[in-house]
């Protein structure tokens, strides 16, 4: 049966391939719009004459963007949240998408890509609420003070000892009614968390990012230096429990650098801000404010560092982490500004507020990351668009190394760090500055079953499609769930 099943998949691919490069000889009339296979059979060489950017910024609300990427579809906030309303991050389920809002979150029912409908909406206040599931599960973060663990809670000052943060766990069984079951406070709250299966499928792990602000807030003291484990009986999620306080930097880790955005700075690590998770390696990956990490996750319940890296030259914040698919490279995010600033304009260096590329050398405990290169995007924005590299997946293509990432206002990028040293663009969408200078642009935007789909804070939910045939293999793997934080193994998926 397995024989007959890969026989089966090498038909599937070739078949595509057969397809596309037929197609390739179709040209569109002028001002068309370009047919989806229109760019398979080019050379690397023309594929990259396709790719550049256009001259000049977009005008307001503009939308732009490279000739193999397209918008398909854009769902507007959804009522009970208003335009003040910020969407974060996002999961996936069974052709769902799960969409983190400072208000709340919303599930998408995404069966038909082109036409996404809400399915449901829940009003639950509690910056960010990132999100993530598991089977009939979905956990949310809440890193803002609340007067209680309820979902009708209102925010209290930080410095107010009786106020709550955390993790909150809903039952999503019905997803047109997601009930809430079950929370559990912890120290700094949650600004990320990540969710880590046990190996014997009994309990979900989160490993909870926050971070100490300043000494004037009593349950968040600095030197916070620490990840909150989270465990959650699958069976019993109203259980679910604060397991311990991994103290991650006993060295209390880079003491940090003053500076601003133009000058520079590096900001002192005090926690973690998002943990990338690759279980089937038992690797995990920190970005630590000012700390990047390595760490042996196999006892899920200790997780263990093999190496850590600083630089304190380009990079100001360490934001989120990537694997490639093998699990022999990290890319890590700068989030230079806080994600509030116009840092990819002419005045900052395209090494700051980039993606830093690493690969994994060594064996075992002698495992390195070593730096390769930086990327950014090349497209200039305005002084008054927000922008820096921000949250991204791979696509899982056979053989290269391709992602696609959001950058606020400067839109999605879609590239290739096969060649660690020679990072690529193959791929962007953006749309124009916001009027009156308003701040907003892409959030999270990953790739799930062979589309892109992209949580924007000002527009809401969008979904585009990449046709070209370095990203074809991608299409022909479908996954049941998608946490990008928790980062499955697509080998196994592709043809031999």
């Amino acid at each position: 049966m397995k024989a007959e099943t890969t026989r089966r998949r090498r038909i599937a691919v070739a078949g595509l391939f057969a397809l596309t490069l037929t197609a390739a000889v179709l040209t569109p009339p002028a001002g068309a719009e370009p047919a989806d296979t229109d760019l398979a059979g080019l050379s690397e060489a023309q594929l990259s004459a396709q790719e550049q950017p256009g001259t000049g910024i977009p005008g307001v609300d503009e939308i732009r963007h490279s000739r193999n990427l397209k918008l398909l579809a854009n769902v507007p906030k959804p009522a009970p949240f208003t335009a003040a309303s910020t969407w974060s991050d996002l999961a996936f389920q069974d052709g769902y998408a799960f969409d983190g809002n400072y208000d709340g979150f919303v599930i998408y029912d995404i069966r038909n890509p082109r036409k996404p409908k809400v399915t449901s909406t829940v009003l639950c206040p509690g910056s960010q609420n990132d999100i993530s599931v598991l089977g009939d599960l979905l956990f949310l973060s809440t890193d803002s003070s609340r007067s209680d663990n309820s979902c009708s809670s209102t925010p209290l000052p930080a410095t107010n000892k009786e106020a709550w943060e955390g993790i909150k766990v809903f039952d999503i069984s019905d997803k047109s009614n997601p009930k809430y079951v079950a929370s559990v406070e912890t120290k700094c709250g949650s600004h990320t968390h990540t969710l880590v299966p046990d190996k014997r499928g009994k309990n979900a792990y989160l490993y909870v990012s926050s971070y100490a602000p300043n000494a004037t807030f009593p349950d968040c003291q600095p030197p916070h230096d620490l990840i909150s484990i989270v465990k959650v009986p699958l069976k019993n999620p109203q259980a679910a429990s604060l397991l311990r306080e991994h103290v991650a930097f006993p060295d209390g880790g880079n003491p940090g650098k003053p500076g601003t955005v133009p000058e520079g700075y590096v900001t002192a690590t005090s926690g973690c801000h998002d943990i990338t998770v690759y279980p089937a390696k038992d690797l995990a990956a920190g970005a630590c404010m000012g700390d990047g990490v390595l760490w042996d996750i196999s006892d899920r319940e200790k997780p263990r560092e093999i190496n850590r890296v600083q630089d304190d030259v380009n990079f100001a914040f360490w934001h989120s982490a990537t694997f490639n698919n093998a699990g022999t490279k990290v890319v890590f995010t700068d989030e230079l500004g806080g994600g509030g600033a116009a840092t990819c304009n002419a005045t900052i260096p395209k090494t700051r507020g980039a993606d830093g590329i690493y690969d994994i050398t060594g064996r075992g405990d002698g495992r390195k990351l070593e730096f390769r290169s930086y990327y950014k995007i090349s497209r200039l924005q305005a002084d008054t668009e927000n922008c820096v590299a921000h949250n991204g997946s791979l696509i899982p293509v056979q053989g290269r190394d391709i992602m696609v990432q959001a950058w606020y206002q400067g839109g999605i990028s879609v590239w290739d760090f096969t060649d660690s040293r020679n990072p690529k663009e193959i791929g962007w969408f953006e749309r124009g500055p916001l009027p009156e200078g308003k701040s907003g642009g892409a959030w999270s935007t990953y790739y799930y079953n062979g589309y892109i789909y992209s949580s924007d804070i000002a527009k809401g939910f969008d979904v585009l499609d990449i046709r070209d045939p370095r990203t074809a293999t991608g299409k022909l793997v479908h996954v049941r769930e998608l946490n990008v934080q928790t980062q499955g193994q697509y080998r196994d998926l592709f043809p031999r």
